[in-house]
């Protein structure tokens, strides 16, 4: 896995191609040490999530390393816990860049990244029924973000049925498609265009976001109105209001 700061954005790169950029242990260990930097330098303000090769984004775990388990059937660990920013409290914005095949365990970063773009041939797929495995703690969080019969369609169906790009953004998995030569070119400008924007601001937005989730509407509103509280002095201060100017918006 390669990791490179360049101007206040981070760029991650998946890199096993060769195995479909799939994780083991050492990319779980290699995650959480990640995320622990990128929360705590303020030097980072948006990360890149991307992967290596044309293949595949990710296939999930890798089968024929696995990773560490606990005997203790109570202490297992969900390996999510180490791959997710979210679970990892990493409120920087992460927009992820996918391609190729993007299936199973992938989708714990699918699931919790903030910006998800998307080249326009990837595929999306779970394979875990087809080998007699229960799909759970993938589609759980993917039904936060999709139908809930599109996730019951994408797990239930296992291999015999891929998702195409095009159906992925009809129902919001991705936000936008783009020829695979310009997939990492456009993660980048997006994730430069939130960077310059003031960083409390931004992070704030994104932590009120995800932390209310599951909150009742009027208890969500509540907390959000703290965080406006507590945000909104510092956001503001970094902008100077003297000589603003507007930018030239574009249209999605």
């Amino acid at each position: 896995m390669n990791f490179e700061v360049s101007d206040a954005v981070a760029t991650i790169t998946l890199n096993r191609p060769e195995k479909l950029n799939s994780f083991n242990q050492r990319m779980l260990d290699e995650f959480r040490e990640i995320w622990h930097r990128v929360r705590s330098d303020d030097a980072i303000h948006v990360v890149v999530l991307r992967a290596a090769g044309d293949r595949a984004f990710s296939t999930g775990l890798d089968v024929t390393e696995g990773f560490d388990m606990a005997e203790n059937v109570w202490s297992l660990d969900d390996p999510g816990l180490s791959l997710s920013p979210k679970h990892n409290k990493v409120w920087k914005p992460v927009v992820a860049a996918l391609q190729g095949m993007v299936a199973g365990g992938a989708f714990y970063w699918v699931n919790d990244c903030d910006i998800v773009i998307s080249a326009d041939d990837a595929t999306f797929f779970d394979p875990h029924v087809s080998y007699g495995l229960t799909s759970a703690l993938e589609p759980i969080g993917l039904a936060r973000k999709i139908p809930l019969g599109e996730v019951l369609r994408w797990a239930l169906l296992g291999l015999d049925e891929r998702m195409s790009a095009e159906r992925a953004r009809e129902i919001g998995l991705v936000s936008e498609l783009v020829p695979f030569a310009e997939l990492h070119s456009r993660a980048d400008e997006i994730a430069r265009i939130i960077a310059a924007k003031p960083a409390a601001a931004v992070q704030g937005t994104v932590k009120a976001i995800w932390e209310t989730l599951d909150m009742d509407r009027a208890t969500a509103q509540a907390v959000g109105l703290n965080y406006t509280s507590i945000g909104n002095p510092i956001g503001k201060a970094e902008v100077s209001r003297d000589g603003f100017v507007k930018p030239k918006w574009t249209l999605r």
